[in-house]
């Protein structure tokens, strides 16, 4: 799926999942505008994500599991809101095969710390 044009005024999930279903990879980016990108996720099996450049958000469409961070563990459920800091490991854990979430990225890239 294609990012939706700016004026956009509602993304449905049922569409956003539909679409996502028929792609190779675990997510699709739905929405662009300037320092926001929003995709729909749903790792399939295993979350084999590694950190990204930017801070990010998940509101979880559907579903439950367990939620790592930096090696903190939390379980989650549909609704809830979790927060990743630029360039920190995370992964979804033990998630139902109902599994998806709304993922919003934003702020500017931020490059890895140097030692």
């Amino acid at each position: 799926m294609n990012p939706i044009p700016d004026d956009v005024l509602r993304i449905a999930q049922t569409d956003a999942a539909h679409a996502l279903s028929a792609l190779p990879q675990p997510f699709a980016v739905l929405f662009q505008r300037a320092d926001v990108s929003v995709e729909l996720f749903a790792p399939r099996e295993i979350d084999t994500q590694s950190p990204h450049t930017r801070d990010e958000l998940y509101i979880v469409a559907s579903g439950s599991g367990v939620f790592v961070r930096a090696g903190q563990r939390t379980a989650f459920q549909s609704g809830d809101l979790l927060f990743v800091p630029a360039h920190v490991e995370h992964r979804f854990e033990r998630f139902t095969a109902d599994f998806r979430t709304w993922v919003i990225f934003f702020g500017p890239e931020q490059p890895a710390a140097t030692t």
